[in-house]
């Protein structure tokens, strides 16, 4: 990922003047501020809806299905006084498969070039397990690369105050947070108040890395790509998501005397035939749902209508195949 390079001293290291102001959390005493967030979790943390509601825009799939995050998605939230990019990652996990191990070396990777990081617990789950792995990691870098780490109580909505109270002070006991804010990113609640913490811990910067009106930098074939996935999620079994991969062949303009239309052409891929035969449906139904789920975001997406073919492959074991791996863009 590539980054603004920080403010340095004379000799060549980074100046810590700006940084230890940022600490604070309230974004030092004056000036302009930008960089880089990362949210972090386990999977279904609530990281892909919280990068949602930050940007404004959906610029993440969501799903209730685990690692439904498969690449870094930069959400872009501009305001008068800051600019943050949000880095939505996989969420990190015990890894069964290459693929798996791919998606945390990623995760890895990204903590180490950002500014700071949002730790996502979600407060209708214990903490558990996958919580202490990953605060480990975290304090780990925060000795490392001295990086803020901000816990994060997301999905507020979903308990009662005791519950809430409860998993702040277990949040609390888990490691020496920079800050621990609740949220709920479904119903807005404080959303407001993770923007200004997170913007508070950037460095000064003499203006926005990004113009003003980019809400993310993710491609056009890849968000096409995770919408068509995200519809594919919806309803299928747990084991099936880790299964999935979507690569879009073609966007071209049809030729036609009419309203102006593009076809897109879409492959989804699956590891066996029989969850070929989920993802189609009795007669093809499951897969037209698929279809007009993911056409209207396509649509929205690209501001016109499109036609959009769906075709479902078997690339067999994929996830364990280093060769088909990368050809699915891992």
């Amino acid at each position: 990922m590539s980054k603004r390079e920080p403010s340095r001293g004379s000799d060549g290291a980074r100046s810590d003047g700006a940084r230890s102001e940022a600490r604070a959390g309230d974004g030092g005493s004056t000036g302009y501020r930008a960089g880089f967030a990362c949210l972090v979790g386990r999977p279904n943390a609530g990281k892909s809806t919280l990068t949602n509601a930050l940007v404004g825009e959906k610029v993440a799939i969501t799903s209730a299905k685990p690692q439904t995050t498969r690449h870094t998605i930069r959400g872009i939230v501009t305001r008068p006084e800051s600019q943050l990019i949000l880095v939505d990652t996989p969420g990190l996990h015990k890894p069964r498969t290459l693929l798996g191990e791919r998606l945390n070396d990623l995760v890895r990777a990204t903590l180490l070039d950002v500014d700071v990081v949002g730790f996502c617990l979600p407060s209708d789950q214990r903490i558990g397990p996958g919580d202490s792995f990953i605060a480990g990691e975290l304090t780990e870098l925060m000795k490392a690369k001295r990086t803020p780490v901000v816990a994060l109580a997301t999905k507020t909505d979903r308990v009662d105050k005791v519950r809430l109270a409860e998993h702040l002070i277990a949040i609390d006991r888990l490691g020496d947070w920079a800050a621990i804010v609740p949220c709920s990113a479904t119903k807005g609640d404080q959303v407001d108040d993770v923007l200004r913490v997170l913007s508070g811990y950037l460095p000064p910067s003499p203006g926005p890395l990004y113009p003003e009106d980019v809400l993310t930098d993710e491609d056009t074939d890849t968000r096409i790509a995770e919408l068509v996935r995200e519809a594919a999620l919806d309803g299928v079994r747990d084991e099936l998501p880790h299964s999935l991969a979507v690569v879009v062949e073609e966007v071209v303009p049809r030729e036609s005397t009419g309203k102006p239309m593009l076809d897109v052409r879409v492959n989804v891929f699956v590891e066996r035939d029989s969850q070929k035969a989920i993802i189609i449906g009795r007669g093809g139904s499951r897969l037209r749902e698929v279809g007009t789920a993911a056409r209207a975001g396509i649509e929205a997406l690209l501001g016109q209508r499109i036609y959009l073919d769906l075709r479902v492959k078997v690339a067999k074991d994929w996830q364990r195949d280093p060769k088909q791996l990368q050809r699915l863009g891992f």
